[in-house]
């Protein structure tokens, strides 16, 4: 019996710290496991006790580079409990908000996470010695991004901002226009980061997924909507639960996400954008066509495309936003506790992130639950991976080890987060 075992023990350039087996014996491919061996960090459990006001800062802890997507699950969660609608200017400020997030989270992940696969680097390091200008603009999008996060929210990483209700306080709207001149040229260079990406070399791979994701009825989603999956799912956010299943398994410290009935989904830019293409403006729209997608993608390689393609909506949306702001009278709407059970999900970068909270009279945090986009995620990237492997056995080792990495980057995975990556090893036999 001839064993093959690929091992990669720690993956690069992803955030967090995992890694993954694959076992072919006799030419099969036999066991796939992506292994999260992070240590829990009990967010959920520290939550417990705590102040429902408190829920936005502690979760944006979770994540340095996707907080403000932790504190807005946190804050409609909490408002959906007891009773708050925020409108006008201050959901607005919240688009905004999040439209910093997706420029820098995205920025990072295309230049220095990803676009080194297709560029044949092993890291951002080797390539800007080659690529040196190229590194600079993914550099200058990220901080586009990262000023539009400081200005609303206080700071870069970790915003102190935030409040249940809406900001502690809002800007003038000549605070924003600095910003605007920044995302002019952010946008420009967007649009080219689309046409260079466009142009990579992409793996013949189209599984059948299934893909979940906000909807709303009048925009590309970011903090509200239903949850829709492109096999007719369409549900209210409060029954998320009676739908989605999460299950313990023994090589993971991150639980594992399934659809009732139908088993592994998949969460984040692509499944965002295959369900809500009708939603981005028709001049977004052209600039995915003429970087060869269409209203439907379902390579995981052209991911980056696509995450390109939502970079350049963030950078619209902002300008869009900040040249409509009018500033509010409060920069707050003043809630009190009472006893109730929220439940939110918002578009973190990565894709769907999920809450429940339940509080009692006094505001006092009962229990919680986070299902962040990575542990959604796992099932498809193992399914991914033995579909990939199986039609690559012929490949040495190195050069299966290095797709498998590129493969699991498609999906930009934040492990630390899921921990509620990389190594690979691969057993031949």
């Amino acid at each position: 019996m001839k064993t093959r075992l690929i091992k990669v023990g720690f993956l690069a350039r992803v955030e967090g710290e995992g890694g993954l087996s694959v076992k072919i014996r006799e030419g099969r491919v036999t066991d796939v496991k992506l292994r999260i061996f992070e240590p829990p960090r009990l967010f959920e459990a520290f939550l417990r006790g705590r102040d429902f006001r408190e829920a936005p800062d502690i979760t944006a802890r979770i994540c340095g580079i996707c907080p403000v997507a932790y504190q807005m699950s946190a804050v409609h969660a909490m408002e959906h409990a007891l009773g708050v609608q925020v409108g006008g200017a201050i959901r607005a400020l919240r688009r905004l908000l999040y439209c910093g997030e997706w420029i820098e989270s995205h920025a990072l992940h295309i230049f220095m996470l990803h676009a080194p696969d297709f560029l044949g680097y092993e890291d951002a390091i080797a390539m800007a010695k080659d690529h040196p200008q190229i590194v600079e603009r993914g550099l200058q999008l990220k901080k586009a991004g990262n000023d539009i996060v400081r200005v609303l929210g206080g700071r870069e990483i970790h915003p102190i901002n935030v409040c249940v209700g809406g900001f502690y306080s809002t800007p003038l709207k000549s605070d924003l226009e600095p910003l605007a001149e920044k995302l002019k040229w952010a946008r420009d260079q967007a649009l080219e980061t689309v046409r260079w990406v466009s142009r990579f070399s992409f793996p013949d791979f189209q599984p059948d997924y299934v893909f979940v994701s906000l909807r709303h009825p009048d925009e590309y989603p970011f903090n509200e909507g239903r949850i829709v999956s492109s096999r007719g799912l369409d549900i209210p956010v409060e029954s998320y639960d009676q739908h989605f299943v999460e299950e313990h398994v023994e090589h993971s410290t991150a639980l594992h996400s399934t659809l009732e009935g139908q088993g592994a989904y998949f969460v984040g830019p692509l499944a965002r954008y295959n369900l809500n293409f009708s939603l981005l403006p028709s001049s977004i729209q052209q600039a995915a066509r003429e970087a060869g997608l269409g209203s439907v993608c379902r390579n995981p390689f052209q991911s980056i495309v696509v995450r390109s393609v939502e970079t350049l909506y963030a950078c619209e949306e902002a300008l869009r936003l900040i040249k409509e702001y009018e500033e509010p009278e409060s920069p707050h709407i003043e809630v009190a506790p009472q006893a109730g059970t929220g439940y939110a999900c918002t578009e973190a970068p990565r894709g769907s992130l999920y809450h429940r909270y339940r509080i009692d009279d006094r505001g006092v945090i009962l229990d919680a639950k986070i299902v962040p986009p990575t542990s959604q995620n796992q099932k498809s990237i193992e399914r991914d991976l033995h579909d990939f492997v199986a039609a690559r056995l012929d490949l040495p080792n190195d050069q299966l080890q290095w797709q498998c990495e590129q493969a699991v980057r498609n999906y930009d995975p934040c492990i630390s987060c899921s921990t509620h990556f990389l190594s690979l090893e691969v057993d031949r036999q």
